[in-house]
């Protein structure tokens, strides 16, 4: 059994038992990949893939299990190479974040900037998706980091991290009926269409939960994932706007007039995440605690070191009791 050859088995599987895009992955041949595969079978003796003539169909059960301890041996392999790099070259490297449109555009740049100042060395990569997407990104080591606020029962697998709370605001035209009022109700907002996010994107759920809560429907007429194709249909009249507090613009967003919602809603929660057992250099310990300054080294250590989610779940509430 060779390295190599569960690095092939991992990486087909990733790719959706595609071997001729695993191959372009790995920078080697496809028959040599095939080959391999074929080799590494007949020694363990049982299939790991499923064939239809040329083509693997699935994983077989065998495999599952073999892939499972094989995606946990690449990663002790990279915890390897992480360590010697920390000792030989400790600002070089590489940092993949996987997150969500609204964590990409509105809340990260101030901090990547200060990070690329810090550490010009460490080339970043920013990866999009949905919040079970970014999960298994995070779980399956193509991210070091995953970050989002939605479907946390995603993030099982992974050290969650409080970073910091946030609300949402309404979006509608100067001449909208809406900026005649006080102070908003959700009464008020259900009488008119609405544009937000995409369920399961930025917090959707907690929109939803307060309308339900007070036994109403909101006309929810377009969801978008991009906050600003928010914005855009908002200015085109398709409806009002519930966005992030963040994704705002004061400068950009002149046209629009914001009014204040963080009554309506309960706040939601962005988190942070790694898959545990992964070797955190230096420099991503830095980037965790530019994201949230509370999340020191120290801390963090503490927390991922507790095998047992619900426990580490515990321990995270008692010892971040008050995220900003």
């Amino acid at each position: 059994m060779k390295l190599r050859q569960l690095r092939y088995i991992h990486e087909v599987a990733q790719r959706g038992l595609n071997v001729t895009a695993a191959a372009e992955a790995l920078y080697t041949s496809q028959p040599g990949v095939s080959k391999q595969i074929r080799l590494l079978e007949e020694e363990l003796g049982v299939d790991i893939f499923v064939r239809s003539g040329k083509h693997l169909s699935e994983i077989t059960p065998a495999g599952e299990r073999i892939l499972e301890h094989a995606r946990r041996l690449l990663g002790e392999v990279e915890n390897i190479e992480r360590v010697a790099a920390e000792f030989h070259d400790t600002d070089r490297g590489d940092l993949a974040i996987a997150t969500t449109h609204t964590q990409a555009r509105y809340a990260l740049p101030p901090v990547i900037t200060a990070f690329r100042k810090k550490y010009p060395r460490v080339t970043l990569h920013l990866h999009q998706g949905s919040p079970p997407q970014i999960a298994k990104m995070a779980a399956d080591g193509q991210a070091d980091f995953a970050i989002a606020t939605e479907a946390m029962h995603h993030f099982d697998s992974l050290v969650m991290l409080p970073c910091y709370r946030w609300n949402r605001c309404v979006l509608v035209k100067p001449d909208h009926p809406l900026t005649k009022l006080k102070q908003l109700q959700l009464r008020d907002i259900a009488q008119y269409p609405i544009v937000t996010y995409t369920f399961g994107f930025t917090g959707r759920s907690k929109l939803d939960q307060a309308f339900a809560a007070h036994g109403l429907k909101p006309d929810v007429v377009l969801t978008a994932v991009d906050a600003d194709v928010i914005k855009t249909y908002v200015r085109l009249g398709l409806g009002i706007g519930i966005i992030a507090n963040m994704a705002w613009d004061e400068r950009t967003d002149r046209d629009l007039v914001r009014l204040p919602a963080d009554h309506l809603f309960e706040p939601s929660v962005t988190h942070i995440g790694f898959r545990r057992g992964l070797f955190l250099r230096g420099y991503m310990y830095d980037f965790l605690q530019a994201f949230a300054p509370h999340l020191k080294r120290e801390l963090v250590e503490e927390i991922s070191a507790v095998a047992d989610p619900e426990e580490r779940r515990r321990l995270t509430q008692q010892r971040i009791p008050d995220i900003p």
